[in-house]
């Protein structure tokens, strides 16, 4: 069997289980997400532990006085960003004027980033909090910039629980990080 570039594709009657209909596509990177889940970060905070690493460990693009930009572990979207403020806060209520200030100020510029670098058509932003708001590091306050594109959604997330993501995360951190430094706010009007 192959796909409709002429690839190789697993035939379902080779398949270890039942024979069934379905193709699959494998992704094994995202089996550490998958065996370890999010896990418990009460005592190891990511967002606490990133900016006491190296840009290039913690995925890091950008960090300002009272919060930073870095790169999704487990994307959406190739660029899918994350701006957290430093401080270990749960809620969007608990951060001060200057954290809010300066996460709005990232997220503009990481809008303007991701269009310059990657040519995004549109964005998803948001802020999911607590457990039940479907937060996945509910501990730690961070907004989700996801860069889309036309024709970018498709049926393997809804289906088959699975997202196609087209570039290594280095490569990206690369992109962004360097475009990062060109991006002037936009002027103040008076």
């Amino acid at each position: 069997m192959s796909d409709a570039s002429g690839a190789p594709t697993e035939s379902s009657s080779d398949f270890a289980a039942a024979p069934d209909a379905f193709q699959r596509l494998w992704t094994p990177h995202r089996a550490v997400y998958v065996e370890k889940g999010q896990g418990a970060h009460d005592d190891d905070c990511p967002f606490c532990a990133a900016p006491g690493k190296t840009d290039e460990e913690a995925l890091i693009v950008a960090r300002g006085e009272h919060a930073y930009v870095l790169l999704n572990l487990f994307p959406y979207n190739p660029g899918h960003l994350l701006v957290c403020p430093y401080r270990h806060i749960s809620t969007y209520d608990q951060a001060t004027a200057d954290e809010v200030a300066e996460i709005g100020v990232l997220t503009q510029t990481a809008m303007r980033v991701l269009t310059t670098v990657s040519h995004a058509q549109g964005f998803n932003m948001g802020m999911n909090q607590g457990d039940v708001g479907g937060a996945g590091i509910a501990a730690h306050l961070h907004q989700h910039v996801v860069p889309r594109y036309a024709g970018d959604s498709n049926f393997f997330p809804i289906i088959a629980q699975t997202k196609a993501v087209t570039q290594l995360l280095d490569d990206v951190r690369t992109a962004v990080s360097a475009a990062w430094s060109q991006s002037a706010p936009p002027p103040a009007t008076p």
